[in-house]
């Protein structure tokens, strides 16, 4: 395992990256070298198949997934991970991974609100929790974001009165609250009826306008093409084709992604 980034400029680097769930006869290589680095203020967009390894690379770089080779850096810094002075690798304390992982949103395919919370209460939870901000401040900060996903008016509603799409953008506001030096996508819009995706993803392209670095699990692939910088294609547990998304969707060169571009157009 490499303790060292390569490069300064990605905010992501995934090299070599194994992650093999089960031991014995039972085991499944689900990632199988993954290498990937993801430019400071990017967007990049993961696609493939159901299966392919797509969601449990964004679970291995948020730390929710303990990798079995190879190495992730975020900012510069080794996840999971310290360095002592002989060189040996040793895997850090859990409060220290909570650490680390505070400084990266994640937004599931479920939203995962607080049933008894408002909107509101939802997206204060954390700096109030986590980073001890107090609840005036928390408070303000929430209003500002639920304002940046349109959602101001929503501010004291619970997730039962709100639509999948809204209880969705409650989610992104939840994760921004924290921060993030980085957001992960894992399949946002794919539990959303069809008629709410678009106000999920107007949020997420106001977010990559803004610089911030994205990592996007998703099949939208009119999102892919206008708000990807770097369009990464996956298939069983490998990455089978990336670059622009010019050259990724409308030019494939690999017989699978084509195949995989036929179905879902």
């Amino acid at each position: 395992m490499s303790a060292q980034p390569t490069t300064t400029e990605a905010m992501v680097q995934v090299r070599d990256v194994h992650k093999v769930f089960g031991r014995g006869q039972d085991a499944v290589h689900v990632l199988k070298g993954v290498s990937l680095d993801v430019p400071r203020g990017s967007v990049t967009v993961v696609l493939g198949p159901s299966g392919s390894g797509k969601s449990t690379l964004l679970r291995c770089v948020n730390e929710l997934e303990e990798i079995t080779a190879g190495s992730i850096h975020v900012g510069g810094d080794l996840m999971g991970y310290r360095l002592d002075d002989k060189g040996v690798l040793h895997r850090l304390h859990p409060k220290m991974i909570a650490k680390q992982r505070s400084r990266i949103g994640m937004v599931f395919q479920r939203f995962h609100l607080f049933p008894h919370k408002t909107a509101l209460e939802n997206v204060m939870e954390a700096p109030v929790q986590v980073r001890g901000l107090s609840r005036a401040e928390a408070r303000r900060r929430g209003l500002e974001l639920l304002d940046r996903v349109g959602l101001a008016e929503r501010a004291e509603f619970y997730p039962a009165q709100l639509s999948g799409g809204q209880q969705q953008r409650v989610a992104i506001a939840r994760a921004l609250a924290m921060d993030p030096e980085l957001m992960l996508f894992d399949e946002p819009t794919s539990a959303l009826d069809p008629e709410l995706v678009g106000e999920v993803l107007a949020v997420m392209q106001d977010l990559a306008r803004s610089g911030m670095t994205m990592i996007v699990v998703t099949h939208e692939i009119g999102f892919a093409r206008e708000v990807a910088d770097h369009v990464v294609f996956m298939d069983d547990g490998v990455i089978v084709e990336e670059g622009a998304p010019a050259d990724v969707l409308d030019n494939p060169s690999e017989p699978r992604l084509r195949d995989f571009l036929a179905h879902v157009l």
